[in-house]
């Protein structure tokens, strides 16, 4: 590790290109600081936001300070996801442009970006409105205040946008993902402290002492299995049915199939689920259905986590078998004269790399479970408040973002230039 870090800031152009996404980052956590206009900014940071947890974490946890970068790349990510949800098979205009390379990718983007306005807006706009009738947000909630505060955070997730491409093209990694772990990775701070004021306060006891080192050693736990399942997979077998195939010693010799290959988009997804009934109803009515509502669906309750578990379950085996596709993955290999060890081709492989997905699949939801629970469980059978919470989606992220950051950089400085013998003039 110290020689790979060695090598990164040897490298002129990756050390350049580390600075710029520091500096990048260094922006938005300004930005971030910056109140959005006729808010009151105190409003939410004593409130257990609920429902809109998951927002408040895409956003890097600003949602509770309302600031100009509030809703973060949130509504970018949903869009992104709509959009990929639609292009299979679903509009044959989409998935026409998925087909046509990098020309239809750059359309797909655009009508991402265009749809991500959209979200931003109704989101932002729907959220001061939520917010301003619980907790009065706003210093002055008439319409045309409404509208300029949302247009302002819909900038402001356009910026943020922007920045993410600029880091994309001349920084390291992809831009947006590192947007949103600079903001996840802001707030552990935060998190640490809060649970030794909470365990052990201003007079330190054994007993505190050794639950907030048991805090400390939860968190490095859950860090490590979140490492090793987002590396985890099985590896199937193949074969070629060339010998010349087959001599070829750094050919793989099998097809890997990640353990969590859904990664955290189920539990957006079942956020996003639990989240707009109660937002929409917010809208027309507060009475005593939308509360019971509210309660039932509330992540601090064990009925809103019920069904929080069997959405998180549903979608990892919805989304994994739309991203990997038995039926084209054995097509694929047909067409590459291999075939799975001992397994005939064609619907005997696709029907056999099904089988072991939906097996794989269910220790990836069991994964997701036990990481997307964990910070609404221990509040409910411990005295740790939860705003503390040890664990959760925000790992998976972090971690992800972290582990792709440097097989990018170790790629990049472990790239050659040559040059020719005959120099430009």
């Amino acid at each position: 590790m110290i020689a790979t870090w060695k090598k990164i800031f040897t490298n002129k152009e990756t050390r350049n290109k580390v600075f710029y996404t520091l500096a990048m980052l260094l922006v938005y956590r300004f930005g971030a600081a910056l109140p959005a206009p006729n808010v009151n900014q105190g409003a939410l940071t004593s409130v257990n936001l609920g429902f809109l947890d998951m927002l408040n974490l895409l956003g890097g946890g600003q949602l509770q300070q309302f600031s100009i970068f509030a809703l973060g790349v949130g509504p970018y990510i949903t869009a992104s996801i709509v959009i990929q949800l639609l292009a299979m098979d679903v509009i044959p205009y989409l998935s026409d442009l998925q087909k046509e390379g990098q020309q239809g990718k750059m359309k797909l983007d655009r009508i991402t970006r265009y749809l991500a306005v959209v979200l931003a807006f109704v989101q932002a706009l729907s959220m001061i409105y939520v917010f301003d009738n619980q907790y009065n947000v706003l210093l002055n909630d008439s319409t045309a205040n409404y509208f300029y505060t949302s247009i302002v955070m819909t900038a402001g997730t356009m910026f943020l946008l922007w920045m993410g491409d600029r880091i994309s093209k001349n920084g390291i990694g992809n831009g947006t993902s590192m947007i949103i772990f600079a903001g996840i990775v802001s707030g552990l701070p935060n998190t640490f402290v809060s649970a030794y004021s909470t365990l052990i306060g201003s007079a330190p006891d054994l007993v505190g002492i050794i639950e907030f080192i048991g805090f400390i050693l939860v968190y490095i736990i859950i860090i490590l299995l979140v490492i090793y399942m987002s590396q985890a997979e099985r590896r199937i077998p193949i074969q070629y049915t060339s010998s010349s195939l087959v001599q070829r010693k750094s050919e793989k010799n099998y097809l890997p199939l990640k353990i969590n290959s859904a990664s955290v988009i189920p539990v957006i997804f079942a956020s996003s689920i639990m989240t707009a009934p109660v937002t929409v109803l917010s809208f027309f009515n507060q009475g005593e259905f939308f509360k019971t509502l509210s309660s039932i669906l509330s992540l601090q309750s064990w009925s809103g986590l019920l069904i929080y578990s069997v959405l998180i379950i549903f979608f990892t085996f919805f989304y994994t078998h739309l991203t990997v596709d038995p039926g084209k993955i054995a097509d694929n290999l047909s067409k590459n004269g291999t075939y799975v060890t001992s397994i005939r081709p064609g619907d005997a492989t696709k029907k056999y790399i099904s089988t072991v997905l939906n097996r794989i699949t269910v220790l990836g939801a069991a994964f997701l479970l036990l990481v997307a629970l964990l910070p609404h469980i221990i509040p409910l059978v411990t005295d740790l408040p939860s705003s503390i919470s040890v664990g959760g989606t925000g790992l998976i992220i972090v971690v992800g973002v972290a582990l792709e950051t440097m097989k990018t950089l170790e790629s990049q400085v472990s790239q050659r230039k040559y040059q020719g013998f005959k120099k430009d003039n």
